[in-house]
């Protein structure tokens, strides 16, 4: 078997707003807008293609992490302190300070829109 990445796929009472902070705050571009109203919303996030889907008011509001099933999202940063600064300036919400996991890998997590948990990773040769 060969798999490849396709795309995440998130739902959000408010599609067009948490695509707007992918966009604005994690330089995604928008590729389309499908449905008339709009009910899904597709971007490019650094090659990895997101579907934020327009969430029926009926359904519950999103765990709160760390829960089971799909926890978070990782990007890579090629420098995680400018990347930080940069986020925070845009009012981005710092969950996870940065930290060393081992030699040559730090991380930190910020807080996205509906409950997604983004983690930044900064990886360089140990």
């Amino acid at each position: 078997m060969d798999f490849h990445i396709d795309h995440v796929h998130l739902r959000s009472p408010d599609a067009a707003a948490a695509a707007a902070f992918y966009v604005d705050k994690l330089a995604a571009r928008e590729v389309r807008r499908e449905g008339t109203p709009t009910s899904r919303i597709v971007l490019d996030l650094g090659g990895l293609t997101v579907f934020i889907e327009q969430a029926p008011a009926d359904l519950p509001p999103p765990a709160r992490a760390p829960h089971l099933g799909i926890e978070h999202i990782g990007l890579g940063v090629a420098d995680i302190d400018a990347t930080l600064a940069d986020l925070r300036a845009r009012g981005v919400t710092v969950l996870i300070e940065t930290k060393a996991m081992r030699p040559g890998l730090r991380i930190a997590f910020i807080d996205g829109p509906d409950g997604v948990r983004i983690e930044l990773l900064e990886r360089r040769d140990a």
